[in-house]
């Protein structure tokens, strides 16, 4: 199924939970992005310097404070272990940033741009709520839950941008 295999792809299988924090951490720069940067290239920018940002502090705080409680010295090998467990949320970034990236490649104003990049944020969200379900065979009722949960984070960025803009 092709919607299974771009979940592989996207989430992975290792640390799917950092590809869904990807996703969730663009949407929201996306949400307060009004779409007047002077160019597309800055937009895209701030997007991918926002998004090594979040990977590199998720991975510095979980190591750090692994570290500290477990009163160990920082490695080399400790450090791109931690980096490596979080690249899924550059990953997860990658959807949003595409479309993004599409829309400035199609000639589309930094508006629409900034849009598709947080549209395909929400829907990707509930889109991979609904695998969820799927996978995990649940009833009905148990997917229209999956889809309000996923619609309800989907709601709360999209409030996001009205209240910033």
């Amino acid at each position: 199924m092709l919607l299974q295999r771009l979940a592989r792809l996207l989430l992975g299988s290792e640390n799917p939970a950092g590809a869904i924090y990807g996703i969730i951490v663009i949407a929201a720069l996306l949400a307060a992005e009004s779409g007047a940067h002077d160019s597309y290239l800055d937009a895209v920018a701030s997007a991918l310097i926002a998004t090594a940002l979040y990977w590199l502090a998720h991975a510095y705080a979980e190591l750090l404070g692994g570290r500290l409680a477990a009163r160990k010295r920082l490695t080399p090998a400790a450090l791109a272990r931690a980096l490596a467990h979080d690249w899924p949320i550059v990953r997860g970034a990658a959807l949003p940033l595409a479309a993004l990236a599409i829309a400035w490649v199609a000639g589309a104003t930094q508006r629409v741009g900034v849009a598709a990049g947080l549209w395909s944020a929400v829907a990707s969200l509930i889109v991979f709520e609904l695998l969820a379900g799927v996978r995990a065979r649940a009833s009905g009722r148990e997917l229209a839950l999956d889809a309000g949960v996923g619609a309800a984070m989907g709601v709360a960025i999209i409030a996001m941008k009205i209240v910033l803009h």
